[in-house]
């Protein structure tokens, strides 16, 4: 079959042509697909294949008439196994990065088939009603405000610069600057106050917009990672004009949350924006037996966090929620003649998130959170959890090892023989073994191994083998010093 479809002055061939190379494309990706997802239980967890023998397989020179399209398709599902790591695995638990849920995976092979630019109602009612409703839905299942506004991006990168751009227009209003039509040169300095734990992304959102890093206000944490309040109210006690203070909803490291009732308190009678930074730790919100630990979270002005992590859709989705919806809307939106936007009910995506032109990713969230339930989504994050603490109480068992933090969510830190060397030995074992997948860190100047646990999937057994190969690997190297 040729590769493309062509030009035909019979509509109705043309017509029969096409469909039937999208059968054939989409039946063998399709396969492909299958065959991935079943190996995907019991395959080796990370990439075998280097840098040098993948540009091997798949670099030539740009063909002057293209190859046949199911050749294509062969050629990339034939490296996945070797180049791909596992993400989806249940046994991977690295950077906090979620599985795909059958129902979202299915819903984003629609989302591509529909292939509909969200920017606005006009180009697309179904995406924008489907978006509308599951964002109302995660305003429920959060318990936050229900009039907030709501954005999907890519991830909690840019939901943490989309409310913090709404906070800085919020604030700078409040002096009478507009910093939209006005930028920022000449205007009132807008401080903002972060944990020494906060995450990254708040930094590159501080470059983002122009507020810069250098000048941040840090403050203290505790051992486990948490904001100390008392300092805080300190340091804002120092700082005059407006300001903004960010907070977190599950350390990276250790899954801690900043206390953010007295958070809140302290922010709230300084008259400042609170944002919470809760790219995994918001999910908490959804549990019953977990919901203490983001107690005062809905104090906050403004939230951030991941449906790729604990909701399990596939990459990219954030989700960016903003209790003054219009200044969310006032920071994000744009207009332009050529445009047909809506002056109704009907919501234009592009009024909440920083791009105009962008992926329909709410459906998938819609699909999962109409699947699961209230109570599945609970009972995912709840297994998760037990997840982690069955590998931490399992590992924390053995001479040598060490879980250096509170198992409070989904996140373990563990080193192994109170050496740097050696737990870094460990997780390069653990990854070449391929049993199961995980990172490192530095936590309190210490090297650890980071577990996250953040799949569907993950069972029971899986943490089981998980935590064998672990101490496996660990065993091999003690002997191989001791000898």
């Amino acid at each position: 079959m040729a590769t493309d479809p062509l030009p035909s002055s019979d509509p109705l061939a043309s017509s029969a042509f096409q469909s039937a190379v999208f059968d054939e494309y989409l039946d063998n990706a399709r396969a492909h697909a299958a065959q991935y997802l079943r190996r995907l239980p019991d395959r080796h967890v990370g990439a075998r294949a280097s840098r040098e023998e993948l540009l091997s397989a798949l670099r030539i020179a740009l063909p002057r008439q293209g190859d046949e399209g199911g050749d294509v398709i062969d050629l990339l599902a034939g490296q996945a196994e070797r180049g791909a790591v596992a993400c989806s695995s249940p046994r991977y638990f690295g950077f906090v990065i979620g599985g795909a849920y059958p129902v979202a995976l299915a819903a984003d092979w629609l989302v591509s088939t529909w292939d509909q630019n969200a920017g606005i109602y006009a180009i697309s009612p179904l995406v924008s009603v489907l978006e509308e409703v599951a964002a109302q839905w995660l305003l429920d299942l959060f318990d936050l405000p229900r009039e907030a506004g709501v954005g999907f991006v890519t991830g909690c990168q840019m939901a943490n610069f989309t409310c913090l751009a709404a906070a800085r227009h919020h604030l700078l209003r409040r002096e009478g600057w507009d910093v939209e039509a006005d930028g920022l040169q000449g205007a009132p300095r807008l401080h903002v106050v972060a944990s020494a734990e906060s995450h990254v992304t708040i930094d590159v959102a501080l470059r983002y917009l122009g507020l810069g890093t250098r000048s941040v206000h840090r403050v203290e944490t505790d051992a486990q990672g948490r904001m100390n309040a008392e300092r805080l109210r300190k340091v804002v006690a120092s700082i005059e004009g407006p300001m903004v203070v960010c907070a977190q909803a599950g350390n990276v490291n250790t899954g801690a949350f900043d206390p953010l009732r007295e958070i809140a308190d302290v922010v709230r009678q300084r008259g400042a924006w609170l944002h919470v930074d809760g790219a995994f730790g918001l999910w908490a919100r959804a549990s019953a037996s977990l919901r203490v630990l983001a107690d005062g979270i809905e104090l906050a002005d403004s939230w951030a966090t991941d449906a790729h992590k604990w909701l399990n859709v596939p990459y990219d989705c954030g989700v960016a929620i903003v209790r003054h919806a219009q200044d969310h809307r006032d920071a994000m939106t744009s207009a332009a003649p050529y445009l047909i936007q809506t002056r109704g009910e009907e919501r234009d995506a592009v009024d909440w998130v920083p791009e105009f032109s962008r992926r329909a990713r709410g459906v998938p969230v819609y699909a999962t959170l109409r699947a699961l339930g209230r109570d599945g989504v609970q009972d995912l994050i709840d297994g998760n959890c037990a997840r982690a603490r069955q590998m931490a109480d399992a590992l924390r068992q053995v001479e040598g090892v060490r879980v250096l933090n509170d198992v409070v969510l989904n996140q373990v830190l563990v080193r192994f023989g109170d050496d740097d060397e050696l737990t870094r030995a460990v997780i390069d074992g653990v990854q070449r073994d391929g049993t199961c997948w995980l990172g490192g860190t530095t936590w309190q100047g210490q090297g650890a191994m980071r577990i996250s646990v953040c799949n569907w999937a993950t069972s029971e057994v899986d943490a089981e083998r998980s935590v064998a190969a672990i101490l496996r690997v660990f065993h091999s190297l003690r002997t191989s010093v001791a000898g």
